[in-house]
């Protein structure tokens, strides 16, 4: 079976493909993502993906039957499109704006398949309901870190997961990986989702 690839150095992605039977090689794009600008917020995030998808599918280390998969996530509230804040400021300000709120997480996928350079790319796009945190719940959850790493500045599955109060859409894509998307672009491609599991 063909080999997966993961164009993406997003920890909570590989866990993701991992609890859902996967153990992908792991090849960090190291795409420039301010290169894709003055788009939709959906658009973006899969513009991006397909950008480090080609990246590394392109690379010549990489095996002639492996399945390329690139992500981006963006989290759009009020029509704009919100990636990893540059600074604590930033994620500060950002959950000022975000809570009490709803927005929606985007994540484009792009998966490759490099023997037959045939490709499959879609969005994935989840409503997230915020709580209504408080200022001292702000500065103590900007203050760990974990927003700084992550699109939208915050997560479902780690500290960010008690301020929020509701999903409509998969969850899975909200971490960064949407698996029932994934298995549609797998199976358009003619492979089977089942036969990449690791044995």
């Amino acid at each position: 079976m063909p080999q997966l690839v993961l164009a993406s150095a997003s920890p909570a992605r590989l866990a993701t493909l991992r609890s859902a039977g996967f153990e992908p090689r792991v090849v960090v794009s190291g795409v420039d993502e301010s290169q894709v600008s003055g788009v939709p917020p959906a658009e973006l995030a899969l513009r991006l993906a397909q950008l480090k998808c080609r990246a590394v599918a392109g690379g010549e280390d990489i095996a002639s039957d492996a399945l390329v998969l690139g992500c981006d996530s963006v989290l759009e509230l009020d029509g704009e499109a919100l990636g990893k804040p540059e600074d604590a400021d930033e994620a500060v300000r950002r959950w000022q704006a975000m809570r009490g709120r709803s927005g929606v997480l985007h994540t484009g996928h792009c998966l490759r398949d490099v023997a037959g350079s045939r490709e499959a790319a879609a969005t994935a796009s989840t409503t997230v309901h915020f709580a209504d945190v408080t200022d001292d719940e702000v500065e103590a959850y900007v203050a760990t870190g974990e927003p700084l790493h992550v699109a939208g500045a915050f997560t479902v599955d780690g500290l960010g997961g008690g301020f929020v109060t509701g999903i409509e859409g998969d969850h899975h894509n909200v971490v960064g990986v949407s698996l029932p998307l994934l298995r549609g672009l797998v199976r358009e491609l003619g492979h089977s989702w089942t036969g990449l599991w690791a044995r």
